[in-house]
């Protein structure tokens, strides 16, 4: 049975392949899809897989009326019934293919017989003869053309955003220095800084916060090309890049000149910016970015730029402010912006996060499910939690209220049973409030302690 986990990994890989007919980066998708179906496609879970072009046209179909979630697969309408080889018999065959590319398929029968990845009354020696046959352009290509270096520059703002990070200078936090991190967004036609800030750690949290204020300030990009950072490679990531129409895009290991153009402005960031702090500058995090961001949008923005014809940045991407694509429901970008983490209710119906109790409908005590948050609300305690099971939503999580409930009356209950929960959740307000806890006296609770 494929896990959630490996369904979204499936749902990206076939996202990424439609991607070019949503962001209108092809002409004809008839032609597309034919040309993307012409090699088999390596897809999560299920390995190398030959597929036609009518399959990738159905995905581009299923992503337009259902989003993302259109893109998990199915139950097989042939679940539980038996086949001659499973996927996990398929993987076998082709990484026991390529240990021994000159091996003929008799000795790669026997020797996965002696492995025991499959009994002799299961698979056939023609059944391995025939797959490894349709399969044999997979194995037989051995080698890759040699790489050609070229430059590029996107013809229109907002077609490809390059992102990456920058080691800052340290900062005062309180009586430490701490490191501090540039991560920005560089449109590539414009060389315009889609948004850019300083940061103590280089986390999903700062990732997400920032490319969220990079969209909303100026507009959703088709494509955003990255290093093979692991939060960059994380699935969170590529999830919500997914979930606003945006493609992720990673550079080849050992292919950093691919991101030439942020590199070139770090460099300016260095030359420019880094080199005249003073040290008032460094006092917090707040100074240093107050400080860059004037200087941003005083200098860097509005300097001409040798690689667009002596135009600075700001001015070439004002120049096709119409074709700008804003989010124009925030309540939906807000919500495709929400972090997801699973949690089992408790037998009582609550949820804890970050410390803090949540209750939700009873008739969900002991469900496992996907509960949705906005992480900036993290500062002040989150009022209400999101509940999903997949893509249907099962209600809302409040945040305990201990004084209320200490009120209301229990089905079931005795009035000493009554008291005693009272007095327990007088004590816990006390607690989750930030208060000192104190142990509770089961003596005290039933009269026996001193007045």
């Amino acid at each position: 049975m494929v896990d959630e986990k490996t369904k979204m990994a499936i749902a990206l890989k076939r996202f990424s392949l439609i991607s070019p007919i949503l962001n209108g980066q092809v002409k004809s998708k008839g032609a597309y899809c034919a040309e993307v179906t012409e090699q088999p496609i390596e897809m999560p879970h299920y390995g190398l897989k030959q597929y036609s072009p009518n399959t990738v046209a159905a995905w581009y179909s299923d992503y337009v009326r259902y989003g993302l979630e259109g893109l998990k697969p199915k139950p097989r309408a042939d679940s539980g019934k038996p086949r001659v080889l499973s996927v996990d018999m398929e993987e076998k065959i082709l990484a026991k293919a390529r240990e021994y590319p000159r091996t003929p398929a008799t000795v790669i029968y026997e020797m996965l017989l002696e492995e025991r990845a499959f009994l002799k009354s299961q698979v056939s020696l023609a059944t391995v003869r025939r797959f490894l046959r349709a399969n044999a352009t997979l194995l037989s290509a051995d080698t890759e053309p040699q790489k050609q270096k070229l430059r590029f520059a996107m013809e229109n703002v907002n077609e490809l955003w390059q992102t990456d990070f920058l080691y800052g200078p340290y900062v005062r936090d309180g009586k430490k220095k701490k490191a501090t991190y540039l991560l920005a967004y560089l449109d590539d036609s414009s060389r315009l800084i889609a948004h850019a800030q300083f940061h103590m750690t280089q986390d999903l949290a700062v990732l997400r916060h920032s490319f969220k204020e990079a969209v909303l300030r100026r507009g959703i990009p088709s494509l955003l090309y990255s290093d093979n950072g692991k939060i960059y490679r994380s699935q969170s990531f590529a999830y919500l890049c997914a979930n606003i129409g945006v493609t992720l895009l990673h550079h080849g290991v050992k292919l950093a000149y691919q991101k030439g153009k942020i590199e070139r402005f770090f460099k300016t960031v260095r030359s420019r910016f880094l080199s005249r702090l003073t040290e008032a500058d460094v006092q917090s995090l707040d100074a240093l970015n107050k400080a860059f961001w004037l200087w941003l949008e005083a200098d860097y923005q509005k300097k001409p730029h040798e690689g667009l014809n002596g135009q600075a940045p700001l001015d070439c991407f004002l120049k096709q402010a119409q074709t700008i694509k804003l989010p124009t429901d925030l309540a939906d970008f807000n919500a495709k912006f929400l972090v997801k983490v699973v949690r089992t209710v408790k037998k009582d119906a609550t949820i804890s996060l970050n410390g803090l109790l949540y209750e939700t409908d009873p008739a969900l005590a002991g469900t496992r499910l996907d509960v949705k948050y906005d992480p900036d609300a993290l500062e002040e305690a989150i009022p209400e939690l999101l509940l999903f099971q997949g893509s249907s939503p099962l209600g809302v999580a409040r945040l305990v209220n201990f004084t209320e409930n200490a009120r209301r009356k229990r089905t079931g209950h005795g009035k000493d049973t009554e008291k005693t929960t009272a007095a327990v959740a007088g004590a816990t307000v006390k607690s989750q409030a930030g208060m000192k806890s104190h142990t509770i006296s089961y003596a005290d609770l039933q009269g026996g302690g001193a007045p």
